[in-house]
């Protein structure tokens, strides 16, 4: 038995996902993994960044906050420091780069969506929380485009899906919560798309080092996980294709 009363280590915790949670944006989300809850938006420019000018390519970028009140203990925020919280920019480059595996970027056509990250409470996994939560939020803002006439042809290539996993006293788990996750000895996070093409995969030896076979075991046990999320999210989406 698990900390949160889960019975095996491949089981995720329950995945929640509530769309049209804002108004104003092309996509927004409320996504909950288990107590871990993310608001996501996607909203879109009709511009590029300075390097796709004229070249007829879109972009999608990311952005990554923590509320003050996301953690038991208050989070600074980081207009206090006049910068940028190191973690948050790794993250949101993450984001960025998932998102953008999903998207055939010249069908997009010479626009950024903007996918804005913002976790309101935190309980393990918040980085691939939000990016599931952003793929879906992706999803909603371009099919406003198509809706509207504006695309020639649906520019979403694949379904995009992210799972946290750990090796904790020994054990393999899939889905960490902070209990877990502030007591791994390793830590992982996989970014999957839904041609089983890894997009990321980030490993850390945190309280020892990797066997091969477990380094195994989690790659395949991420795969299952990630399929298990690309099918929420197709049934949530009612998947277009």
């Amino acid at each position: 038995m698990r900390y949160d009363g889960r019975e095996t280590g491949e089981e995720l915790r329950q995945l929640k996902i509530t769309r049209d949670f804002i108004k104003y944006p092309q996509g927004s989300v409320l996504i909950e993994m288990g107590d871990t809850k993310v608001i996501c938006t996607a909203m879109i420019e009709d511009k590029v960044p300075q390097f796709l000018k004229g070249s007829g390519s879109g972009w999608v970028s990311a952005q990554y906050a923590m509320l003050p009140a996301a953690n038991a203990t208050r989070k600074q925020r980081d207009i206090d420091r006049l910068k940028l919280d190191g973690r948050s920019a790794e993250i949101q480059r993450l984001i960025g780069r998932s998102l953008r595996a999903a998207v055939d970027l010249k069908a997009l056509g010479e626009r950024t969506v903007w996918i804005d990250c913002d976790v309101i409470q935190a309980d393990g996994g918040t980085r691939v929380t939000s990016i599931n939560g952003g793929f879906i939020a992706l999803y909603d803002a371009v099919g406003t485009l198509i809706s509207e006439g504006a695309l020639r042809r649906d520019p979403i290539k694949n379904f995009v899906g992210a799972v946290s996993l750990g090796i904790v006293d020994d054990e393999i788990l899939a889905d960490l919560c902070y209990h877990e996750d502030s007591r791994a000895q390793v830590d992982m996070n996989v970014v999957l798309t839904s041609a089983g093409e890894f997009v990321e995969v980030q490993t850390t030896g945190e309280g020892r080092a990797i066997r091969r076979d477990e380094m195994s075991k989690l790659l395949e046990l991420a795969e299952g996980s990630v399929r298990q999320i690309i099918g929420i999210e197709k049934e949530v989406l009612g998947y277009r294709k």
